[in-house]
């Protein structure tokens, strides 16, 4: 029996978790809260040093444990509402055999899914991000972040099931993701890929990663992002991928880019290659950035 008829994904029961810990006392609240983040600690396997999970929450942008208790628990009544844990279970595990049925030879770890409310007093999450990020390149799991505005209530499945793409994709067996030696492209590309894959679950209209849209017919943007497809090293991908503001958010260094610009040229360039080569998304799921980028840019002229 292969390795992947076991693999298994699992939504954490985090509505449970983050009622409680909101409406504990402040003083409860961290190590309630430390407590529910353990299940994700392997997610930080290659930062130096230990992490505090607490710390690199607030960091990006997680739920407050000081303020707006009553704010976030009404939000995680409504993603209750929406039913939104079983949702992403189900297209979790709906994408998971569909992968299977293109690539029957993937061999991919189990895979934990931590749901996290996002903060609503954080501007830069609310207003640049969209009220949603989401961390799925580390193989075994996965953490979105989100806020439940309608407009990504709808695209609860589809943005689950982009971070899924990225998880398979760098999974043992997968491309292999090198810190010192990644491309920009590398990146861009597996944005393209991500979306490519939620769009072909879910079509076009709630596929697309939401900071991307205003710029995929922008042909300038276009052109600076494939200008540093071949740099390299992590520390320089915030601004071409996700843009200067989002850059400067984390102290890198902005390169004349609006946010989204590299999920949009992604998805250009993988729709140029699908096209190209007459593949669908499920298909392509480890195939090298460099094939991809050098087809899409024969066939875009």
């Amino acid at each position: 029996m292969s390795n992947v008829a076991l693999m298994t994904i699992t939504v954490l029961d985090t509505y449970t978790d983050m009622t409680r810990i909101l409406r504990a006392t402040p003083a409860q609240r961290p190590e309630l809260l430390r407590a529910m983040l353990e299940s994700v600690r392997g997610l930080y396997r290659y930062f130096p040093g230990e992490v505090d999970l607490v710390e690199q929450h607030q960091q990006a942008a997680g739920f407050p444990i000081d303020r707006d208790e009553q704010q976030c628990l009404d939000a995680l009544e409504t993603l209750a509402h929406a039913d939104a844990w079983n949702r992403m279970q189900r297209a979790l595990d709906d994408a998971l055999a569909v992968q299977l049925a293109a690539t029957p030879d993937l061999h991919a770890p189990d895979i934990t899914v931590l749901f996290v409310l996002g903060d609503p007093s954080d501007s830069h999450f609310m207003d640049v991000a969209l009220g949603m990020t989401g961390m799925g390149g580390i193989s075994g799991y996965i953490v979105i972040t989100l806020w439940p505005s309608p407009e990504n209530l709808a695209r609860l499945e589809a943005t689950v099931v982009h971070e899924l793409n990225h998880n398979l994709r760098y999974s043992p067996g997968g491309i292999v993701w090198d810190p010192t030696t990644v491309t920009v492209g590398e990146q861009v590309v597996s944005e393209g890929l991500a979306d490519a894959f939620a769009r072909h679950r879910y079509g076009d209209e709630l596929g697309y990663a939401r900071i991307g849209v205003p710029h995929l017919a922008n042909d300038q943007v276009f052109a600076k992002v494939v200008s540093g497809l071949d740099v390299t090293g992590m520390q320089n991908f915030a601004a071409w991928v996700h843009g200067d503001v989002i850059a400067e958010r984390f102290g890198a260094t902005p390169v004349g880019l609006p946010t989204g610009a590299g999920y949009a040229v992604g998805n250009r360039l993988v729709d140029a290659y699908l096209e190209a080569t007459g593949q669908q998304a499920p298909q392509v799921l480890h195939t090298p950035s460099s094939e991809i980028i050098a087809t899409a840019l024969r066939a875009l002229g």
